[in-house]
């Protein structure tokens, strides 16, 4: 049976979060929508049924059946980003769709696949809901997600480890640096103190330490339990804001003064204030885009990125935001663009076309 078109509405961006690959949109709507539950992902087991609905390849409201391959799946070794693995069909258009289980729950938000020739292998995966639902609590909340950090650096207990520092045990994490002026230094953990719970829960390694403690939000208060000399130890720390997390910018900035309409970002000053939050800007003045989506404009080529300084326009200087206006006002469809952009230390050159 054909199904009449769905309603098109209009949405805004509430926040982005490239970490996760997860937006967050406030729709225009004056009335309620059916939703569904999130469920628990850390319930999944390998082996349960889910389903990934979609638009694979362009083909609304469809639905694929697999089970969970893994879950916890790492894509890069020091990731502390985890995904559920899922053999359910998952194409170019389910991203974004939801992964349920058997009892109708979003356990996870379809992502990306990995495929040698573009179409689906049976090795999709999936954002699991617990880390949805802490993004989606922050973007509400800040407009951005504010990842924390306790300062220390963590290793996996090998036996030659083990054996070369006397260590009673041959698995777990050990603090092998503690960063001076940081959380855990702050309440008195220290280099050599061997982690072995995190809230309650045994620590195995260093991976398992850094994907729990990933979606832990800013200030929120985790209990460290620890050997030291043979001594069981009990640790509470907060985490604080990453440092350098470029997405902090977004705080400071209002739509209606710091909007640069043409190039559709947000943009800041390059004020002392702003100086100190960035890698060492090699250049005086310039523009720090703070959002790099703030509004959909016809322009092609390489996208900006939050924490970006614009340093020069075709060869112009630019030093204010007032500054990177003026330059572009002249500027229309089929003119290029080349961005002079501080970006983590280093300048390169970024090439744009209005449309």
């Amino acid at each position: 049976m054909l199904r009449p078109r769905g309603e098109v509405v209009g949405a805004q961006v509430v926040g982005v979060d490239r970490e996760t690959d997860l937006a967050l949109l406030k729709l225009q709507l004056d009335r309620p929508l059916p939703t569904l539950e999130l469920g628990d992902a850390e319930d999944l087991r390998p082996g349960e049924l889910v389903m990934a609905f979609g638009s694979p390849l362009g083909l609304a409201t469809s639905v694929s059946m697999g089970v969970v391959s893994a879950v916890a799946r790492q894509i890069l070794a020091d990731d502390p980003m985890i995904y559920i693995q899922t053999d359910a069909t998952i194409n170019p258009g389910n991203s974004g769709g939801p992964l349920v289980d058997v009892n109708g729950r979003v356990v996870g938000i379809s992502t990306l696949i990995l495929s040698q020739l573009g179409g689906s292998d049976g090795i999709g995966f999936a954002v699991p809901s617990n880390i949805v639902r802490t993004v989606y609590e922050q973007l509400r909340e800040f407009g951005r997600v504010r990842r924390g950090e306790i300062g220390v650096f963590a290793q996996t207990i090998t036996r030659e480890m083990a054996r070369g520092l006397g260590l009673t045990q041959t698995w777990g994490v050990l603090l092998s640096d503690v960063f001076p002026r940081g959380p855990a230094a702050g309440v008195g953990l220290a280099v050599g103190d061997v982690v072995l719970t995190l809230d309650g829960k045994s620590m195995e390694n260093a991976r398992q330490f850094q994907v729990d403690l990933y979606p832990r939000r800013v200030g929120e208060l985790v209990e460290l339990e620890v050997l030291r000399d043979g001594t069981r130890l009990t640790f509470t720390v907060a985490p604080v804001d990453r440092p350098g997390d470029p997405n902090r910018f977004q705080q400071m900035v209002r739509p209606t003064e710091h909007l640069i309409e043409k190039l559709g970002v947000l943009g800041l000053d390059l004020t002392a204030e702003v100086r100190v939050m960035l890698p060492d800007p090699r250049l005086p003045g310039g523009v720090v885009v703070a959002v790099s989506s703030a509004r959909a404009v016809p322009v092609r080529g390489e996208p900006l990125l939050p924490g970006d300084v614009i340093h020069a326009l075709n060869g112009s200087s630019v030093t204010n935001l007032a500054g990177l206006r003026r330059v572009l006002e002249p500027l229309g469809p089929g003119d290029a663009v080349v961005l002079q952009v501080g970006r983590a230390g280093g300048l390169l050159f970024v090439t744009l076309t209005f449309e």
